[in-house]
This record gives C-alpha cells, sequence and structure tokens, in this order.
C-alpha cells in the first residue's frame, strides 16, 4: 500500500477503536451484574489506549459513532449481552492482523495486538447472562413448533381442500400445544432449579417462542387461497427461522452455524416430507377428503 492507502487504513482502525471503546463503555453503564461491569470497564479503557495510540499516530481526532452505540446496547438488551458483544469481537478478528502488520513500523502495535486477542477470552470467562440461560427454553419451543406443525400442517395440507381450514387448524393445535409445553418446561426447570433460572420465566420464554413460531408458520394459510403456494411459503418461513435462531446461538454461543442449520433442517423437513407422505396416502390411495 502506498502512505495514502495506510493513513486511510490506520483511520479506519482508529474509528473502529472510538467507536468499540463507546459501545463497551456504554454496556458497562447498563449492566446490572458488577461482575460484568469491571470487565466490560476494563475492556472500554484497553479500547481508548488503542484509540490514543493510533490518535498519536494519525494526530486526527475522531468520534465514535452514535448509531453503532446505540445499534449494539439495543441489540445487547433484547437479544443478550452475549450475542452484541461476541458479534462485535468477530470484528477485532481483522484488528489483530492490522496491529501484527502495523507492528513492524510501531514495535508498540504488539502489546495492542495482544489485548485484542486476549478480549475473546476475557468475555467468554465473565459473561453472566440471563437472556443466554433461557436459550434452552427458546430451542424448545421453537424446535417442538418447527417439527411438530411443519409435519403436521404438511400433512393436513393434501387432506383439506381449502388452506384457511389448515391455517385455523394449525392455529388451534399450535396454541394448545405451547400451553402444554409451557406447563412441561416450568416442572422441568422446578426440578432442576438454579440460581439464574426462574421456573415461570423459563416456562414463559417456551410457551411464548411456540407461539411466535406457530404464527409465522400458519401464516401463509390465511393469506393464499392456493393450498400448495401456502405449504411452499410455509417450508420457506421454517427455514428462516431455522436460519435465525442458528445464527443467534452460533454467535452467542461460539457453536458451528452450518451443523446447527444441518440438524435442525434434517429433523424438521425429514418430519415434513414423511407427514407429506402420510397426507398423500390418505388423500389419494385410501380415497378420504377432508374439506
Amino acid at each position: 500500500m502506498n502512505q495514502k492507502e495506510d493513513l486511510q487504513a490506520i483511520l479506519a482502525q482508529q474509528q473502529s477503536e472510538a467507536n468499540d471503546h463507546a459501545v463497551y463503555l456504554a454496556l458497562s453503564l447498563v449492566s446490572g451484574d458488577a461482575a460484568n461491569r469491571g470487565v466490560l470497564e476494563k475492556i472500554a479503557a484497553e479500547e481508548q489506549s488503542h484509540y490514543t495510540f493510533l490518535h498519536g499516530v494519525t494526530g486526527v481526532e475522531l468520534s465514535a459513532n452514535r448509531w453503532i452505540v446505540w445499534i449494539y446496547v439495543w441489540m445487547a438488551r433484547l437479544m443478550g449481552v452475549s450475542f452484541a458483544l461476541r458479534l462485535m469481537e468477530r470484528r477485532e478478528d481483522g484488528s489483530r492482523d492490522f496491529y501484527m502488520k502495523l507492528s513492524a513500523q510501531y514495535p508498540e502495535a504488539i502489546r495492542i495486538y495482544n489485548e485484542e486477542a486476549e478480549h475473546e477470552s476475557q468475555l467468554i470467562g465473565m459473561l453472566n447472562d440471563r437472556k443466554l440461560a433461557y436459550a434452552g427454553a427458546i430451542v424448545l419451543g421453537m424446535n417442538d413448533a418447527l417439527v411438530e406443525l411443519t409435519g403436521t400442517l404438511s400433512g393436513i395440507a393434501l387432506a383439506f381442500d381449502k388452506s384457511i381450514a389448515v391455517g385455523i387448524t394449525g392455529l388451534i393445535m399450535g396454541i394448545a400445544a405451547s400451553l402444554s409445553m409451557a406447563g412441561s418446561a416450568y416442572l422441568e426447570s422446578r426440578e432442576n432449579t438454579t440460581d439464574e433460572i426462574s421456573p415461570v420465566t423459563y416456562a414463559l420464554y417456551t410457551g411464548i417462542s411456540y407461539i411466535v413460531t406457530t404464527i409465522l408458520l400458519v401464516f401463509p394459510f390465511f393469506v393464499f387461497d392456493n393450498i400448495v403456494e401456502a405449504t411452499v411459503l410455509m417450508l420457506v418461513m421454517a427455514l428462516v427461522s431455522i436460519l435465525s435462531y442458528s445464527f443467534y446461538i452460533s454467535v452467542a454461543k461460539e457453536l458451528s452455524f452450518r451443523k446447527r442449520v444441518a440438524e435442525m433442517s434434517f429433523i424438521t423437513f425429514g418430519v415434513a416430507i414423511i407427514s407429506f407422505g402420510i397426507g398423500y396416502t390418505v388423500k389419494h390411495v385410501w380415497g378420504i377428503d377432508i374439506v
């Protein structure tokens, strides 16, 4: 790179450090956990020192992007601090490469490289994320809804003549099943009580995730009169749900995204194919029609 490109790269990293410092500081201010707050403040101070170092190189004063800070703070509130911070830490893989290259000209960059490398392990060790603690409840509700309703809707779509009948049937079954799942989740969490998990909250997460998934899956049958179109869109909605949740959990818990998607898709669509076959048999082999 020429000198101008080098300066642009350093300024881009300096802006990133300013943003990261502001994000960590803002999250420390809203954190209700003292241990989390202490580590967040420590990392915020490190990010500030990185910014100060780069400022000495460029001589340019930069301010944090308020929109980025706002997005990460609300992401932490809605989806958990684990997800927000690990998503931000993924960007710092490039930061480490940057500081390693910069160390050839500025030896102090090695210190910053080592600090950047430590951030991820520090976060893993300190996070006490209640939202992530309830991830199991979300999995329980969403997985059951995906498997049961995708299979059920695929099966009865061939047996019913009207799309709206499929949607209403699926909605009734989904609401009933969500109440049942919430009750089961409550009893299960009562048997495995911990300080982090409230049985009532665990049950609510399970039931709500089941109902939300149900609404997404039955929605196409209330929109399309053509059962084939509604069924195809229902399967697309199931795939979107799988991709969305797999991305969330793979970031928050550092799991394999592809493996998670493959497992959930195999189970969900495997059951749907079997149920579709049963529905086809009922309608075309045995000649049974349900209006």
